[in-house]
C-alpha cells in the first residue's frame, strides 16, 4: 500500500496537533515499535511522518508575520 505525500502532510498535522513538542519523538517511537513486530511498511510510514513533522514544525504558523 503507497501513503501519498497528502495523506503524510495530513496525518503529520493531526500528530503534532495531538502531541505538540513531542509529535516527531512519538513517530519515532511508533516506527521503532513496528520495525521490531517485523511491519516494515508500517515503519516506513511514520519514518516519513517523522520528517513530516520536523518540516512542519519548522515553517511558521499560518498568517504569522514574517520578518
Amino acid at each position: 500500500m503507497t501513503v501519498s505525500e497528502l495523506d503524510i502532510h495530513r496525518a503529520a498535522n493531526v500528530v503534532l496537533k495531538q502531541r505538540g513538542a513531542s509529535a516527531a519523538q512519538y513517530a519515532s517511537l511508533r516506527a521503532d515499535r513496528l520495525l521490531e513486530k517485523g511491519d516494515v511498511e508500517g515503519a516506513s510510514v511514520w519514518r516519513r511522518l517523522v520528517i513530516a513533522i520536523d518540516k512542519l514544525s519548522e515553517e511558521p504558523a499560518a498568517g504569522a508575520p514574517v520578518n
